[in-house]
């Protein structure tokens, strides 16, 4: 059978995720063969409307050939089932979770199926839809229209966008403005969210104000060869350190932090420097020892030479 566009409800377009490749690849063999396949529709009897159930890509695709009509099949049944059965039938692509959770919530939401006949059907638990469900929910529409649209990868944004979002939904949607038009793969996001979660507010800021150049530092600091410090640059680090945080307490106690702090830990901090002290002074006292032994092994093997 075959339909003008204009007799098509897109009702469901939104439950899958654009994939530009393949709808190029689609395109050109549309244009070289026409269409083979037939969509799959069921009749609105409330306006007498065809709800297109499958067969998005090729639709968006023959709209491009600028094609009058379209061949359809048109199945009979309710809408929801229609849905179920398509997608179970379905094998030539692997669907997302997002794509998962957005047929999911749309049968819950929509035709009020509940979650025990919704595992039945998919042949999960209900532990899997409730989980499949709480995806929607977390994650920012802003950024679910963004992976429908194929802006953003569907599997890195289940795996780490949305346990962003759970943590702080405003640096999520920091991070995807930031990241603009730049389409990053699955293991990109993943090392922006590592980043996130294990850096201090410092590197978080950074990040979310530039995550681009962060990922172009990190792939320079990963491809460059690693070189392992001696025991002088060891040693000339702790030093650093040291010096680093003796300047930070003093930075503190220029600050008044003392007349914030009750006797007890008064008393506290005033043990753990006494302590700290004496580290210092025994560090400092095996250093002089140590240079001049080696400054007398130079010296011995100088006139040796001689």
């Amino acid at each position: 059978m075959e339909l003008e566009f204009h007799q098509l409800e897109l009702r469901y377009e939104r439950l899958r995720v654009s994939r530009p490749e393949q709808e190029r690849r689609l395109l050109g063999s549309l244009a070289e063969i026409g269409q083979q396949v037939p969509i799959v529709v069921v009749k609105d009897g409330a306006d007498g409307q065809f709800v297109v159930i499958d067969g998005y890509k090729r639709l968006r695709s023959l709209r491009r050939l600028a094609k009058d009509t379209v061949g359809v099949i048109c199945w009979p049944g309710e809408e929801p089932e229609a849905l179920i059965v398509t997608r179970l039938m379905q094998s030539s692509e692997q669907e997302t979770a997002l794509e998962q959770s957005w047929l999911l919530s749309e049968l819950h939401g929509r035709f009020g199926m509940t979650l025990e006949e919704l595992a039945r059907r998919f042949g999960h638990s209900v532990s899997w839809v409730s989980r499949r469900l709480a995806l929607v929910s977390e994650l920012p529409d802003s950024i679910q229209e963004k992976v429908q649209r194929g802006e953003i990868v569907a599997h890195g944004a289940a795996k780490y966008l949305v346990p962003l979002a759970r943590a702080n939904r405003q640096a999520c949607l920091g991070l995807v403005e930031a990241i603009g038009s730049s389409r990053l793969s699955s293991r990109d996001l993943g090392i922006l969210y590592t980043a996130y979660q294990k850096g201090n507010w410092i590197t978080r800021q950074r990040l979310l104000e530039s995550p681009l150049a962060y990922l172009k530092s990190h792939k320079e600091a990963e491809a460059a060869p690693k070189v392992e410090p001696g025991p002088s640059e060891t040693l000339l680090t702790d030093l650093e350190v040291l010096s680093s945080v003796a300047r930070r307490a003093d930075r503190r106690l220029r600050q008044g932090v003392l007349r914030t702090v009750a006797e007890r830990d008064r008393q506290d901090l005033s043990n753990s420097l006494r302590g700290s002290l004496q580290e210092v002074q025994r560090m400092a006292e095996r250093f002089e020892v140590e240079m001049r032994d080696v400054g007398s092994e130079h010296q011995s093997g100088d006139t040796a030479a001689a």
